[in-house]
């Protein structure tokens, strides 16, 4: 297989790698995290002009039409930069929309950058597991009532419409009953309390109060979103493991730079054997991740759903030992400096740790990899 970029992805790559250099550097970031808003405007504007909002999008509604190895490249470049605006949160949005049909009008939103998104899924008691929902979703003549709370909605403050799980039938823990809807962030009765995560992000706790929701905003067929669902938070799971690697990367670069040039008994650290070594395992460990991350982009389109699940699963593990092993190793091999909001290093550790327990980590998914068919011989 040909794992070499091709020139229309090589494009996409060096162009926003030129934007993160010379207008998103690390005190630039820093402001921005720091802010009222917690994102910029200017700088989702620049995505936006380079097409990176149009990238998923179909041709049909004014996109590229890229496939998730051309997200992956983006996702990398994002990585690496640790970028905090809400392209994560909007084109996983634009997944489920793509999924679920009929949301052509909003895609050409989403494509021409006038439209962020996020998605609502996660609720306290859930723990990883996306099914157990206890928000639900009452009929009411050509529409529906919504209520309950979604906790730790990456930009939820900041989109203008959110896709919400919620219940129309069956038990807490069920698959079939789930719908999905979209919901104006405005609405009547939609409370959202934004604050800011550990890596410079942003996240809502959102609280659905009898929020009246039209027939036009559910997403797909009433009571069978779950598969909707759960392709689209595989996708999620494979933009996150590209983004994982790219801070890898960063953290790798930041980390063999500090050995060249810190100093101990007159000879840069590096010069020592010890230390040579646990920095070629850092690299193993983040080609191994990219290895997986690679295999994540590839399958996560297969109309094969086992296929897919075990693949996504796979990456999402091993790229979260991986992403831990080499946090931990370059926040040891820069000393006390390693946790300093000062350097990037702290900064990249906490974003891959963050990454590592977005839509489940690595436990939960090394444990949804041995629950597919197949993983056990029949006794």
């Amino acid at each position: 297989m040909d794992f070499n970029y091709t020139p229309e992805q090589q494009q996409f790559r060096d162009a926003l790698r030129r934007f993160i250099d010379k207008d998103y550097g690390f005190e630039h970031r820093n402001k921005i995290i720091h802010s009222d808003a917690g994102i910029s405007d200017a700088a989702w504007g620049t995505l936006v002009e380079l097409g990176m909002t149009a990238l998923p999008v179909p041709e049909e509604q004014g996109g590229f039409n890229g496939s998730a190895v051309d997200m992956m490249v983006v996702m990398q470049e994002l990585g690496r930069g640790l970028v905090v605006e809400p392209y994560f949160a909007t084109v996983l949005g634009a997944q489920f929309l793509k999924l679920a049909g009929g949301q052509e009008a909003l895609l050409e939103q989403v494509a021409g950058g006038e439209l962020k998104l996020a998605v609502a899924l996660g609720e306290k008691q859930a723990r990883h597991e996306l099914f157990d929902i206890v928000t639900t979703a009452k009929q009411d003549g050509d529409g529906f009532v919504l209520n309950g709370t979604k906790t730790v909605v990456i930009h939820g403050a900041q989109a203008g419409r959110l896709i919400v799980s919620a219940r129309t039938a069956g038990g807490q823990r069920d698959l079939d009953g789930i719908s999905l809807f979209l919901v104006d962030g405005d609405a009547g009765g939609v409370t959202r309390r934004d604050y800011r995560t550990i890596d410079g992000l942003r996240a809502a706790d959102i609280r659905f109060d009898n929020v009246r929701v039209a027939g036009t905003g559910l997403l797909g067929t009433a009571g069978a979103g779950w598969n909707i669902l759960d392709a689209a938070a595989d996708y999620g799971v494979a933009l996150l493991c590209a983004e994982a690697v790219g801070a890898m990367d960063a953290l790798n670069a930041a980390t063999l730079e500090y050995l060249k040039t810190r100093q101990q008994f007159g000879v840069p650290i590096g010069k020592f054997q010890a230390l040579q070594h646990r920095m070629a395992e850092m690299f193993m460990q983040a080609e191994q991740a990219r290895s997986m991350a690679t295999l994540a982009a590839v399958k996560v389109a297969s109309a094969d759903a086992e296929e897919r699940r075990r693949a996504a699963s796979a990456a999402k593990a091993r790229v979260g030992q991986a992403a831990r092993f080499v946090g931990q190793q370059a926040v040891q091999l820069h000393g006390g400096m390693g946790v300093t909001n000062e350097l990037p290093a702290a900064h990249l550790f906490k974003r891959l740790t963050m990454i590592e327990l977005t839509l489940g980590d690595t436990d939960h998914h090394l444990a949804r990899f041995a629950a597919q068919p197949g993983f056990r011989k029949a006794a």
